[in-house]
């Protein structure tokens, strides 16, 4: 039994409040969070009031919340810790918890028939729902599923995306002012008072929500545009006569007056963006990063990441960037790896040497073996391949644990677009416009072919570079009938977080191919989230 119990706090002016009160932060763990609780500490919640001789006087409920709607097609789970727990710390109590939320979408929009995924902690999610529908079986067998596929995938089968800097709307607003539970507090600087203002950033929005997935270098012209056309609905009131202004008032104005304000933030928010961004270098920035993610001046951008340390910019930026630097060449060169950690812990303090033990584990920061290049790697693989159609186990296979070989799979799937003259992002071609045409995120490139394959056929040599751990339905695979709206709608889980880029990426996918997705996350990720993930060192 894993739940999350119902805080019922001490009635306020009763003689249980001082007798229980003091004891509160013991049952804290349970009762004072909204998060999932191990069932022994269930219980001692329980012993603690049994000891006080209250047990009988206070109720504790269970309160089995799954799932946070964020917004029409986002539902997340709140497990901000569930990056850490489980990928540093091989912490897997969160498993369960994530298999019943799943089968709580397939009590009600299910059956899920098409299950694809990656990953080691995918791959148990799937195993423990798989449980959960056999216990519950009949159900659903007879309903018509809402859902059609679903997706499971892993974080740290893509850190690359979830590295980058994010150049959609909605990304530079959580990367700027951190979104959290779907709101945002915009301070000042963006409201020109002396207040802050707590605003929701979901579809209700009319404004957001037409700029939330653009690439933020359209986002001035569509909101100058909508000044404009919010204008001259005001100017509509000129020359009416006393019927039309009463209907104007009590059915238009409102409206346009929300509108107003919302326009008027979000314009503020643009402009305090652009403030930091300039400040920050930003293009001098996302040029480094689109040199990494192509492989082409990796001296000069090695330089640049020395800068950045030594001008001591921001302790989390630098880690950003020299993780994205081992990502994507596979792992430093020990030469660069020592000389770039002693300059950090130069910079920051020693107290950030676990940091880099935290990385290395997770495989964000690795150095490279002795003659590990590419090349020897690319051989490794292809030994492996041989081995496994052969029936073999062989070491290679460990020797490439926690390697990220994003060269290769970079090559395989084309995630590095190839375009004459400049990206077009005002009308994008692809989903690489989410990183201003530098690069298609990975994540969403392999749920594309994946859903376009109906499977993991053709992608061997990829699973293979990514560590395997892929699975896919048992069953036959569902027979597509154009009749059914549900054959379009899938539900893409993320284990370990998601970001505002790959929604971006993924809708604009729906868009083009005609499907409809729904993301379930553990939490929304970032770059800035990631590495305070990995922290020791309070900054």
């Amino acid at each position: 039994m894993s739940g999350k119990a119902q805080r019922r706090g001490p009635p306020r002016g009763t003689a249980m409040e001082p007798l229980v009160t003091p004891h509160w932060p013991r049952c804290g763990s349970c009762l004072g969070t909204n998060q999932p609780l191990p069932l022994l500490q269930f219980y001692s919640c329980e012993l603690v009031l049994e000891e006080e001789g209250i047990y009988g006087d206070v109720t504790c409920d269970e309160w089995a919340f799954y799932l946070l709607p964020l917004d029409d097609d986002l539902l997340s789970m709140e497990l901000p810790e569930f990056f850490r727990d489980y990928f540093l710390e091989g912490d897997q109590r969160w498993i369960s918890t994530i298999a019943r939320a799943l089968q709580l979408l397939n009590s009600l929009f299910g059956p899920f028939t098409n299950t694809y995924g990656i990953g080691r902690c995918a791959k148990m999610v799937y195993e423990v729902w798989r449980e959960l529908v056999e216990e519950s079986e009949g159900d659903s067998q007879a309903r018509r599923p809402e859902i059609s596929h679903v997706f499971l995938m892993d974080r740290d089968v893509d850190y690359v995306t979830a590295l980058c800097s994010q150049v959609v709307y909605e990304g530079l607003v959580d990367d700027t002012f951190r979104i959290k539970c779907g709101s945002v507090d915009f301070g000042p600087d963006v409201t020109t008072s002396d207040r802050s203002f707590k605003v929701l950033l979901n579809a209700q929005d009319k404004v957001f929500s037409e700029i939330r997935n653009e690439h933020f270098s359209n986002v001035f012209g569509f909101l100058s545009q909508k000044a404009r056309n919010l204008q001259t609905q005001y100017d509509r009131r000129r020359g009416m006569d006393i019927k039309q202004m009463k209907n104007f008032v009590s059915q238009e104005l409102k409206g346009l007056k929300q509108e107003h304000r919302l326009l008027s933030l979000h314009i503020g928010a643009c402009e305090s963006i652009m403030k930091k961004k300039t400040k920050q270098d930003f293009q001098e920035l996302l040029k480094t990063e689109h040199s990494l993610l192509e492989g082409f001046d990796i001296r000069e951008s090695t330089s640049y990441i020395e800068e950045h340390i030594d001008r001591q910019v921001s302790p989390s930026e630098s880690l950003r960037l020299m993780c994205l630097l081992s990502v994507t060449e596979n792992g430093l060169i020990p030469k660069d790896y020592r000389s770039l950690k002693t300059q950090y812990l130069q910079s920051y303090g020693p107290e950030h040497l676990l940091t880099f033990h935290n990385l290395k584990r997770i495989g964000l920061l690795t150095e490279q073996a002795p003659g590990e290049t590419l090349t020897a790697v690319e051989s490794k693989v292809s030994k492996l391949v041989t081995d496994r159609a052969a029936g073999k186990l062989t070491d290679a296979f460990n020797s490439l644990a926690r390697k990220s070989n994003f060269r290769g799979i970079s090559k395989k799937l084309g995630l590095i677009p190839r375009v004459d003259g400049e990206y077009n992002l005002k009308v994008p071609r692809d989903m690489a416009y989410v990183f201003s045409g530098a690069y298609i995120p990975l994540s969403c490139k392999i749920i594309e072919q994946v859903l376009e394959r109906k499977g993991w056929l053709g992608l061997e040599e990829v699973v293979r570079l990514l560590n395997g751990n892929e699975f896919a339905p048992t069953e036959p695979v569902m027979e597509e009938n154009p009749a059914w709206e549900a054959q379009r709608v899938i539900l893409a889980v993320f284990l370990g977080g998601c970001t505002f880029s790959e929604i971006s990426a993924l809708r604009f996918l729906g868009k083009e191919k005609g499907y409809k997705f729904i993301f379930l996350t553990t939490a929304i990720t970032s770059s800035a989230r990631l590495m305070d993930a990995m922290l020791e060192a309070k900054v």
